[in-house]
């Protein structure tokens, strides 16, 4: 999982240990604190792949072109990020081989939208 913002990335960690399913975690580490290679989810500012992560999130709703390295990426944004979610959105369709899906939380589910 990637985000600029040390906060963004702070909360994150905080969710991942506190709120992974009712009393568990989802396992995790955050870059350069030791262990990147075994860890299944890594949070960092950078578009790194230490443990060999075939997919990568981009939390903080912004595209990083890196991203297109992996076997699937995912580009999590908000309403403040969304203009630029879009641009990103038209601009790879262009792209050869990259393949673009746009999910949507909808009464409470997640649905494909395109």
């Amino acid at each position: 999982m990637v985000a600029e913002d040390e906060a963004l990335l702070a909360s994150l960690n905080r969710q991942l240990w506190e709120e992974g399913g009712k009393g568990s975690f989802l396992a995790h580490g955050i870059v350069d604190e030791g262990d990147d290679q075994r860890q299944p989810i890594l949070l960092s500012t950078r578009t790194v792949a230490a443990n060999r992560a075939r997919h990568i999130a981009l939390a903080d709703g912004v595209w990083r072109a890196a991203a297109l390295n992996f076997d699937r990426a995912f580009f999590i944004f908000d309403p403040e990020t969304i203009d630029a979610a879009r641009t990103a959105w038209k601009d790879l369709a262009s792209d050869d081989g990259v393949e673009r899906h746009y999910w949507a939380r909808e009464d409470g589910k997640w649905v494909e939208r395109g």
